[in-house]
């Protein structure tokens, strides 16, 4: 698996990101994953054609002791396993890391 690893997050930091994914409503149905949701003008063709029986699609982010990753896997919400389902295109890859690095960063927590 393919994933973006944030490291050596201090414990009230930790605490901070995770009050503020909940606070958008990114939760999903575990604790401490949370689904980040991807724009419908990144997805990809076949996520497009498959957005009303399969999506909407979402990389997951799993919140760890002192870490945190994001899985650089573009999952449906209502599929397990569908052509859909792919690994991150560079376009979408970068959006959500610079969404993330910006999330962080606007929560005054630098790493």
């Amino acid at each position: 698996m393919r994933n973006y690893l944030l490291e050596d997050i201090y414990d009230e930091d930790v605490a901070k990101i995770v009050d503020a994914l909940k606070e958008v409503g990114f939760s999903g149905p575990i604790d401490d994953i949370f689904y980040l949701p991807i724009p419908e003008n990144l997805l990809q063709d076949a996520q497009k054609e498959h957005l009303e029986e399969c999506g909407p699609y979402f990389m997951a982010l799993e919140v760890m002791e002192n870490s945190m990753k994001i899985e650089l896997l573009v999952r449906a919400s209502n599929k397990i396993r569908c052509e859909c389902v792919a690994y991150a295109t560079p376009e979408q890859r970068n959006h959500m890391l610079d969404y993330i690095d910006k999330f962080i960063m606007d929560l005054g927590v630098h790493l």
